[in-house]
């Protein structure tokens, strides 16, 4: 027995079980009470409509379950963003599921509903996947209108992209299963196929009330806007359901007819299970992160037994790069060394931070990969770049673009996993969400800040101090000391992987031990693009 791997072990499990207890808050959307009037509604929840449209015997990858978390309090909250999303399976069909969560503010649209909701059509674009959306919202949160109505990605941005995808040739089916009002209407009817559910779904861009203000008009839902008018009347649906199961169970035969796309021919071959056992990958970090470990011991837990083949070895050591085998995806893994190295020059070099060696050997890599069209995994416990006077002689700027710039350019898919740290300008190197991974999870032992705790606490609190000596306000060491508690406090509520989940930096925050069929499923998804641009670096620095 290994007391530090156990104590590693119970750090993680514990971490991860922290999650999931906020999970199992968030899976309740708006409460019991909420839940209880959509089933006097004869209406699902939207957890259950996905569970019901689902294949059972498939993986269902929900992203932003954390949209939203511990955001808009004066407003009562937002859980999951007001909608429910991920990448599942209908009738053997992979595809993008949204759907609006109507006991969370009557599903209205708060900002980072959008944001959300944006982030799945990218992915559906992304991958060209069919999307099934499940339609029983609102509208616009009315108190936030300035920030979610009328700026480039905002509101309106959803309905661009329903156009653009349709051009793309990206299927979208549209189930109106409850409310769908102003601009919202215009979702559906964007979409290939519209299918309502009587005396629930309605459409209309202004509602009985608002109709009676504006023209005198006194009307009612169904006559309005319900599944009668628009199936037989307006013609802007195509199918009426007495119930949801039966709209659910159409749009499953709706998918199960969609040709199939010709795949971008990533290389797979029969799975082998990893040649560590994947609960050690619990074992690895340690408890905050704070000691050295081998990221190989990672990777083998992750990709099939004797596949994993490294890339110049035994230079730029702070960087683990080689091809792989992930349940028989081929890959190239680009992962952030953890343990404390020494060159063939004698020279001790620190885990997690890029030197000019492992930038030029990881930039190359990037570069392999996309001449083989290998998709990319990106592993990152990163502290930044080495800096000092001899690195800034030795061109670490220089290096560094280098890397930046393949990653930048890389046509291939990328998947990046926060595992750890994720500081500075190491997060842009290593594929961070600016640098439009197809998916990005974090592990619950993720940190996400411009630069570590410490160091950032102490820069804030030099800055407070001048300031308030510039105003001529005496500042005692007992000050100095609160104010910078004060500060860590803050600066690190703001790295935690809840608050980068919450602001949609990750699409998850998952399991350890998932990570390897999330990267099966990740690139299963990415296959069906089969368009891949020209891969070209442009101006290269030397």
């Amino acid at each position: 027995m290994n007391i530090e791997l156990n104590k590693n072990e119970d750090a993680m499990k514990l971490a991860w079980a922290q999650v999931k207890k906020q999970l199992e808050v968030i899976y309740e959307g708006g409460g019991k009470k909420a839940i209880e009037k959509q089933k006097e509604r004869n209406k699902l929840t939207a957890r259950e409509r996905i569970q019901y449209l689902l294949d059972a015997d498939k993986p269902f990858i929900e992203i932003g379950a954390f949209a939203g978390y511990e955001m808009y309090a004066e407003q009562g909250g937002c859980a999951a963003g007001g909608t429910v999303s991920g990448v599942g399976y209908i009738s053997g069909r992979q595809c993008v599921v949204i759907a609006n969560d109507q006991t969370v503010k009557a599903g209205a649209w708060f900002p980072i509903t959008g944001k959300k909701n944006l982030r799945m059509q990218e992915i559906a674009m992304e991958n060209k996947l069919p999307v099934v959306y499940l339609v029983d919202s609102a509208g616009v949160f009315l108190p936030m209108q300035d920030e979610i109505f009328p700026d480039k990605e905002h509101f309106g941005r959803i309905f661009y992209n329903n156009a653009r995808m349709s051009a793309m040739g990206i299927t979208q089916i549209a189930a109106v299963l409850g409310a769908c009002v102003a601009g919202g209407a215009y979702l559906p009817i964007m979409s290939d196929e519209t299918l309502m559910v009587e005396g629930n779904g309605s459409i209309f861009l202004a509602g009985p009330y608002l109709v009676k203000a504006a023209i005198g008009e006194t009307t009612d839902n169904e006559t309005l806007g319900g599944a009668d008018t628009h199936t037989a009347i307006s013609g802007i649906a195509d199918y009426k359901f007495e119930n949801e199961h039966e709209c659910l169970d159409y749009i499953k035969k709706l998918i199960s007819k969609i040709g199939h796309p010709q795949n971008a021919g990533f290389d797979r071959i029969v799975s082998k299970e990893p040649k560590k056992p994947v609960e050690d990958i619990y074992n690895i970090l340690s408890a905050h992160n704070a000691k050295p470990y081998d990221v190989v011991n990672i990777i083998e837990c992750i990709v099939d037994a004797d596949s994993f083949d490294q890339f110049k070895e035994d230079y730029g050591k702070t960087i683990v790069c080689g091809y792989a085998r992930v349940d028989g995806w081929a890959v190239g893994i680009v992962a952030n060394q953890r343990l404390v190295v020494k060159n063939k020059k004698g020279e001790i070099q620190l885990g997690g931070v890029i030197y000019n060696d492992s930038a030029d050997k990881a930039a190359r890599f990037i570069m392999n990969c996309n001449q083989k069209k290998i998709p990319l995994v990106f592993l990152q416990d990163v502290t930044g770049f080495m800096v000092g006077s001899r690195s800034e002689h030795s061109g670490i700027i220089k290096d560094g673009a280098k890397l930046v710039n393949a990653v930048a350019n890389s046509v291939v898919p990328k998947i990046t996993f926060i595992i750890g740290n994720s500081y500075g300008a190491g997060n842009y190197a290593m594929c961070g969400k600016a640098y439009d991974p197809r998916f990005i999870y974090a592990w619950p032992s993720a940190k996400i800040a411009v630069m570590g705790g410490e160091q950032a606490a102490k820069t804030l609190l030099q800055i407070q101090v001048a300031a308030m000596k510039a105003k001529g306000k005496e500042v005692t060491a007992e000050d100095e000391q609160k104010l910078l508690q004060e500060i860590i406090q803050q600066y690190n509520t703001q790295t935690t992987t809840f608050y980068a989940a919450a602001r949609l930096w990750v699409d998850a925050i998952i399991n350890p031990a998932e990570t390897r069929n999330l990267i099966s499923e990740s690139i299963a998804a990415a296959n069906n693009n089969k368009d891949i641009p020209e891969f070209k670096m442009g101006v290269f620095q030397v």
